[in-house]
């Protein structure tokens, strides 16, 4: 199967019509049910073994988390009007430092899901001119809209579930 690759090396371009503002709030939306269906059969050992020094599966799911809290962070940015949107912390440590593997996976799962439902349930409030609104981001630094916000963060989260699932191919005897 071909890896992802790191999440840092790809390249983006966010000319997505506002029209699919929808259709990636609803793929937000539903990312807690997909983590949740994928993980709940896995044994702990699974989930909270680590290949190489990466992350292990469980960690994965606490960075999505810990994430959470940039993504509401840069909505506060668009409405402030700022023109360049807060930075990520490109070191993680905040996942590093939070021990996610000592915690219970349903827990990490319920605080995810309650934290991605808060962003949906602001990301609904927003009308066209609010979806329309830009800033830079910085380490792109290119343009982007709060469409392209979330577009962002599907593709995110999508890059972080496909890593599980190579975690656990690799953890798996065939």
């Amino acid at each position: 199967m071909i890896s992802t690759g790191k999440w840092t090396e790809r390249k983006f371009t966010f000319d997505s019509p506002l029209w699919m503002f929808p259709v990636y709030v609803d793929r937000l939306a539903g990312v807690p049910a997909r983590i949740e269906d994928k993980v709940r059969p896995w044994p702990r050992e699974i989930l909270t073994t680590r290949l190489d020094g990466e992350w292990s599966i469980q960690e994965h799911i606490g960075h999505l988390l810990d994430l959470e809290s940039l993504g509401m962070g840069r909505l506060d940015d668009y409405d402030a009007g700022r023109e360049v949107l807060r930075a990520a912390d490109m070191t993680n440590r905040r996942t590093h430092e939070a021990q996610h593997n000592a915690q219970p996976v349903e827990a990490i799962l319920a605080e995810f899901r309650a934290a991605r439902g808060e962003f949906i349930a602001r990301l609904e409030t927003l009308d066209e001119k609010q979806i329309a609104r830009s800033a830079r981001h910085p380490r792109l630094n290119v343009p982007m809209r709060v469409v392209d916000l979330i577009s962002f963060i599907s593709e995110h989260d999508d890059h972080h579930l496909v890593r599980m699932n190579e975690l656990k191919d690799a953890l798996t005897p065939r």
